[in-house]
């Protein structure tokens, strides 16, 4: 009876992680409408390629050498398709816990699982560069993002290992980062905030007396369907970060992260809405898109801690400080035409700072010595990378090209070919 309780238990937790992974595999799906959304018509096609390939390098590289790099899984998964039933009901049915313990499920699962989330960094990186980008320089630095920097910061937060052999954040500072608020989303902002201040912003984007000129998005109802294809994947994001289901504990964590996942989403798209329209009398529905986005990154964080009403208070703030930091970057004259770094980097961050305020053990110190490391790391390495990449092959697309679009010169074609007329 216990072996199949634990067989049961292995079959319930093996399918959850598959279900929340192809869940967060719909967020590529939501990056690319989103950002599709928000360029202009003339660089659609090179932005759906960027993120389409992006999602197919970061799952090779992350099989090849990343998932080694932070788990030390073995290189291209070896054996990982083998699996010895017997074995595992006997290592898991000596266990004291019983049916209610330790999460058991496929290490395939498992790994497949963590792919999706590389996808999902580099996908941030994406969006802050786009319109004026080398697409095969960004898909170099893809390799190197998902093969390497990535899984450095991942195994310090989620693998266990040391900083460089100095200090664990997990164990010296009680760092939590539930579902990546930091080492996803923070991280993949800090990478795109290099990229940004090495490229320099679109032609036309600030005029010479530094006022900022708007670049309006081709199609904002494909933005708004990737907002919803992003909240939804979400659920998968956050909640398959329980990591099991099979047992009462585990299923009740599962629906609080739920909640508190679309709480704060709805928290930060109003927090976002208010703040714009006590500035502008309007309604932006670019702020409030991305209040949404910001109210989920923030949460991400501890989402299985907070109460419902501090998940909406969380979200709230998350959105509110997403339009002022997306204003704030554009005094600096630093072009992020989807706001990627406001809201994955901004409220990234804010997330790590308030997961105190719920989750017990935790430390404002430790969490802030958690958020400097990973941006340190993941900033100055990228740096580095992008600098090199400029030194050898340039960053930018000829001033041409960017003025007839991306999707001529890099792809060679169009996403609206029947609205456009080139003789």
């Amino acid at each position: 009876m216990e072996n199949n309780l634990f067989a049961l238990q292995y079959a319930l937790d093996t399918f959850y992680f598959l279900i929340a992974g192809a869940l967060v595999m719909l967020m590529a799906a939501g990056f690319a409408m989103l950002e599709a959304g928000l360029v202009r018509a003339k660089n659609t096609t090179e932005i759906l390629t960027k993120n389409i390939v992006l999602y197919a390098l970061a799952c090779t590289l992350y099989l090849a050498v990343g998932y080694q790099l932070m788990y030390g899984g073995g290189y291209f998964l070896s054996g990982i398709t083998t699996l010895d039933a017997e074995a595992v009901l006997r290592q898991f049915s000596v266990r004291e816990e019983g049916f209610s313990g330790a999460a058991i499920y496929s290490p395939a699962a498992d790994f497949f699982f963590q792919a999706v989330f590389v996808a999902t960094c580099m996908s941030i990186v994406s969006g802050a560069i786009a319109e004026r980008m080398k697409l095969w320089v960004f898909l170099l630095f893809a390799v190197l993002m998902t093969g390497l920097i990535y899984p450095i910061s991942g195994s310090w937060g989620w693998g266990g290992q040391a900083v460089f052999g100095l200090y664990s954040l997990s164990e010296d500072f009680a760092f939590k980062d539930f579902a990546g608020s930091g080492l996803v989303h923070l991280v993949g902002a800090s990478a795109a905030l290099a990229g940004v201040m090495l490229l320099g912003p679109r032609l036309g984007k600030y005029g010479e007396r530094g006022e900022t000129r708007a670049i309006p998005g081709a199609n904002l109802p494909l933005a708004t369907l990737g907002t919803f294809l992003l909240w939804f994947g979400w659920f998968g994001f956050n909640g398959g970060s329980v990591l099991k289901l099979g047992d009462i504990n585990s299923a009740h964590s599962v629906a609080v992260v739920f909640l508190n996942t679309n709480a704060a989403a709805a928290g930060g798209l109003l927090g976002a809405m208010l703040i714009s329209y006590l500035k502008y009398r309007k309604a932006d529905l670019t702020m409030i898109l991305n209040g949404a986005l910001a109210g989920l990154v923030a949460i991400t964080a501890s989402p299985d801690t907070p109460t419902p009403v501090l998940a909406v208070l969380i979200g709230l703030a998350a959105g509110a400080l997403v339009v002022f930091s997306i204003l704030l970057m554009d005094k600096l004259q630093l072009d992020d035409p989807v706001g990627a770094i406001s809201v994955h980097g901004v409220a990234g961050l804010l997330g790590l700072l308030v997961v105190p305020l719920s989750a017990p053990g935790t430390t404002f110190l430790g969490q802030l010595v958690g958020a400097a490391t990973l941006f340190a790391w993941a900033f100055v390495a990228s740096l580095i990378v992008w600098w090199l990449l400029r030194r050898f092959f340039g960053l930018r697309i000829s001033p041409h090209d960017e003025y007839q679009g991306a999707d001529i010169s890099e792809c060679g074609m169009e996403a609206y070919p029947e609205f456009t007329n080139r003789g």
